[in-house]
């Protein structure tokens, strides 16, 4: 989801459900929170959370369970029950899947590991805040240089936040205080960039979308320099991932809500399942299933057909292949014009 998905015209006056500025707004509390639990941990427990909690959000399978996959799988779902959506965007998927197996897999022959680990981190950081921004885009309202100015200042800043915390342990002494520096400088900038473009903000409501986006970034800083890493990661994430889910949910409930139009949502009819349950239930139980058992079986299969295995055949190669799909695919789904976005509108401003 980027800025252009935020386009009122077009919306089809039916949709009974819409998604809410304002609980969009509310999901940027995890931050303030983080906040209390850090200081709380820091000044009345004596770092004891921060000892309890895994060094990197990855090694923690609950972790991955509930953040980040389970988006990238309903996406995924999303487009590929619907028929009309494959068509309309068949050219996309066969080319992006190509330059995928290209880029990523014939490129990993000949590309540094560190280089391409690098490169999707990039990709990652600029799609979890170019979705925040481009829906804050519709409320603040910015002159276009001072949204791309607050957007790059975002991404940079997150870029090497993202890369001192999943980086640490490749790091050099030297380097890791060197990125710390680096995202320092850049949030720095973005406070005086907030500061500066909130003027040309014409409500309120847009200026509280303004400062969360910016203090999101902030704060995962602070949190990061704190080397509560868990919690860093934990905020952009929540907030990401919830704000999918609305969109996703809202999208089903007013195509599906009153006629299941494909197969998994007549099933789910036929189970008593209501349609705003289907995505959510149906991307955590496969998420749950191919982190915890997916490798397995896999392997087993190879093992069994060609005396072969691939190492992280499905928690690397499948579910990374379906992120980089989400990260490009997010980019046009959305806007206006296509076939999803007649079924989403707002309220809440």
């Amino acid at each position: 989801m980027v800025a252009q998905i935020i386009s009122f015209p077009g919306q089809k006056s039916s949709n009974k459900l819409a998604v809410s500025f304002r609980f969009l707004l509310s999901l940027y509390a995890i931050v303030p929170l983080c906040l209390l639990v850090l200081w709380l941990d820091k000044f009345g427990f004596n770092f004891a959370l921060r000892n309890m909690l895994p060094s990197s959000p990855t090694h923690f399978l609950l972790f991955q369970i509930l953040f980040g996959t389970p988006h990238i799988i309903a996406s995924s779902l999303l487009l590929v029950s619907h028929h009309d959506y494959l068509q309309t965007f068949k050219s996309k998927l066969i080319g992006m899947t190509l330059f995928i197996m290209v880029f990523f897999g014939i490129g990993s022959l000949f590309i540094p590991y560190r280089a391409l680990y690098i490169i999707t981190a990039c990709w990652t950081v600029y799609h979890v805040l170019k979705q925040q921004h481009g829906i804050a885009k519709a409320v603040c309202r910015l002159p276009s240089w001072a949204f791309y100015l607050q957007l790059w200042l975002s991404v940079s800043a997150g870029i090497f936040i993202y890369m001192g915390i999943f980086l640490k342990n490749s790091l050099e002494p030297e380097q890791a205080v060197l990125v710390l520096k680096v995202a320092t400088v850049l949030t720095a900038g973005l406070l005086i960039s907030t500061w500066v473009c909130q003027r040309y903000v014409p409500s309120r409501f847009g200026l509280y979308f303004l400062w969360a986006n910016t203090l999101l970034v902030a704060s995962s800083w602070y949190v990061y320099s704190e080397q509560y890493y868990f919690l860093a990661i934990l905020m952009p994430r929540l907030v990401h991932d919830v704000t999918a889910y609305s969109f996703y949910v809202t999208h089903d409930v007013n195509r599906h809500g009153e006629q299941p139009q494909n197969g998994l949502f007549r099933a789910a009819t036929a189970l008593r399942l209501p349609i705003w349950f289907v995505l959510p239930l149906l991307s955590f139980v496969l998420t749950y299933l191919l982190q915890a058992y997916g490798d397995e079986w896999v392997n087993l299969l190879l093992q069994t057909l060609f005396s072969t295995q691939i190492y992280k055949a499905v928690t690397l190669g499948f579910l990374g292949y379906l992120a980089l799909m989400h990260y490009y695919t997010e980019a046009f789904v959305w806007a206006a014009g296509s076939p999803l976005r007649r079924y989403i509108r707002f309220s809440g401003v």
